[in-house]
């Protein structure tokens, strides 16, 4: 199950996202988005966890949950829309 996390800490990376729902279940990956220019995290990330029970325990247990003085939104990520490519 892949599940989007918003409003993180901008001083999160991957392994602290993932021990955050390791305690759930088996995670497969947890990747923090960086920006490629900054090099800064975007204040998101994507965990990919190997169960669905996992996942579904892990979104609503972390939902709403405050981490860092930011209230955390996570859910069962949504395939990513193609939006034509913008020309310069």
């Amino acid at each position: 199950m892949n599940i989007y996390v918003g409003n993180l800490s901008y001083r999160m990376n991957d392994n602290e996202v993932e021990a955050m729902f390791a305690k759930f279940g088996a995670v497969k990956s947890a990747k923090v988005i960086m920006d490629r220019e900054t090099g800064r995290s975007k204040g998101f990330a994507f965990v990919e966890m190997a169960e669905q029970s996992a996942g579904q325990e892990a979104i609503e247990a972390l939902n709403g949950k405050e981490t860092e003085g930011r209230t955390l939104r996570v859910n069962e990520a949504q395939p990513r829309e193609e939006k034509p490519r913008r020309r310069f």
